[in-house]
């Protein structure tokens, strides 16, 4: 399993909004920066990202789970951009902001303090488990193989 973490700006799409979208989850469109597409190309099902709130709270809220691999992208004809679907898996019992992950030495490298515009971003087991741990989730320890 690998790990990642997805943008959205809440105004637009919230954590509550995917939520909302049930156990058949779906599709994480709209992304039209090829690395970030890239990224998505490389997921696998079962993966977990976490859900950032961009813009508005700067802060990881969820965890949402990979449930369809990359397929074309229904918002555009446009054939090189594609999307993943994501379920929600669970709200992390405290957001995590991104002052936190900037202030944490053990998260200095992530994706998401070094390259803040990227929408759709890896994240290593050690950061996984650094930010999961400062949230108060103990849902880390029970990931599937």
């Amino acid at each position: 399993m690998r790990f990642w973490l997805v943008k959205s700006e809440p105004d637009s799409f919230s954590w509550d909004d995917q939520v909302a979208l049930g156990a058949a989850g779906g599709p994480w469109d709209g992304i039209r920066n090829y690395q970030a597409r890239n990224n998505m190309r490389a997921m696998a099902l079962g993966d977990r990202a976490f859900f950032y709130h961009s813009n508005m709270g700067k802060e990881i809220v969820g965890v949402v789970e990979v449930c369809a691999l990359s397929h074309r992208d229904p918002t555009t004809d446009d054939p090189r951009w594609d999307c993943v679907d994501f379920r929600a898996i669970a709200a992390l019992p405290r957001s995590v902001t991104l002052t936190d992950c900037k202030s944490e030495p053990a998260l200095a490298d992530m994706a998401l303090v070094r390259q803040m515009r990227l929408s759709v971003q890896p994240v290593t087991a050690l950061e996984w488990q650094r930010v999961c741990d400062i949230a108060g989730w103990d849902g880390a320890l029970n990931l599937r193989a």
